[in-house]
């Protein structure tokens, strides 16, 4: 297989993220710092299953040189530029973003810590013991982890909170970890911004699900109503409140005096003669209570038929 040289891949590579930006509209720009080529093959195999997700990477400045030469066609484009900043890449998607992000953090690799790597997550160390022998006392001393020699091995007393996020592993910390066979971090392509139609907004968005939008509706609606009846201005939001309120009005001014309408009948009726309609359920309370009153009846003669029998016997028969 005869290799291209240098600028037939240039050439390929603008035509392929061209061809892509073109195709779909929408992607994830994603940093993938400490993955591996064989991790990176992983991921590329799960999301090639999906069968309408791809995976691009490419030095900035030929992703950025073919995005401004295609900016002509879409102008929208230029709003990635800002994003490609260290080890960055696509993932083009014509599926869902909640099923595609799902798929991109599950595929993470337990890693031991580096020395110089810096903490992606705060790293506690457990009281334990660590079958190391007692000359390794000096070590732990020197990190001011408190030990006790236990059957002739080194104990930790108390758990030790070693690492902060975003402190810089110290050959020290990373010889603990390794030594204890700890392997704290987990690396795996980190979603930093995503693309679609046109726009270009944070991962977190997605997790705002249509409930939570609805909500907000609401709320706004709310207090577009309560603001225009505060002030008297008839809104689509307040019209259905005014009309409520008016009707409460007219029910009132009815109730007082000899005017009436159809709607105000029956409670005016009500409030001639409130025990016209509470004849029913008086009616109904006793036909539920009869039963439970029958039953009590019942219980009553059983206890005494029992009293008799016990009256039939004497002490000493």
């Amino acid at each position: 297989m005869v290799k291209e040289d240098k600028a037939t891949r240039k050439s390929n590579y603008f035509l392929k993220l061209i061809q892509h930006l073109d195709e779909y509209d929408k992607c994830f720009i994603v940093r993938a710092d400490n993955v591996g080529s064989k991790q990176m093959q992983s991921i590329r195999s799960t999301l090639r299953k999906t069968g309408s997700t791809s995976l691009l990477f490419g030095k900035n400045t030929m992703m950025r040189k073919a995005i401004r030469g295609h900016m002509e066609n879409n102008p929208n484009l230029e709003k990635l530029l800002p994003c490609l900043k260290g080890n960055v890449g696509f993932v083009f998607t014509k599926g869902d973003l909640n099923d595609i992000r799902g798929q991109i953090r599950e595929n993470k690799v337990q890693a031991p810590a580096k020395a110089g790597a810096i903490a992606p997550l705060p790293v506690t160390v457990p009281k334990q013991n660590t079958g190391m022998g007692p000359e390794k006392t000096s070590f732990f001393q020197a990190l001011n982890i408190q030990t006790k020699i236990t059957k002739g091995t080194v104990e930790i007393m108390n758990d030790v909170k070693l690492l902060d996020i975003g402190d810089k592993v110290g050959p020290s910390e990373a010889a603990l970890l390794n030594m204890l066979n700890i392997s704290p971090f987990s690396y795996g392509l980190i979603i930093e911004r995503v693309y679609e139609s046109g726009t270009v907004y944070d991962p977190e968005i997605l997790d705002i699900s249509d409930a939570d939008l609805q909500g907000k509706f609401m709320a706004g609606v709310l207090n577009v109503a309560s603001v225009c009846l505060e002030i008297g201005y008839p809104t689509v939001a307040s019209a259905p409140h005014s009309i409520a309120n008016g009707f409460k009005n007219l029910l009132a001014v009815a109730v007082e005096t000899e005017y009436t309408f159809a709607q105000a009948e029956m409670t005016k009726k009500y409030l001639a003669d409130p025990s016209a309609f509470a004849v029913a359920a008086p009616a109904a309370s006793a036909a539920a209570a009869g039963a439970p009153a029958a039953g009590k009846v019942e219980e009553k003669k059983e206890e005494s038929e029992e009293s008799d029998d016990d009256m039939g016997f004497g002490l000493f028969d």
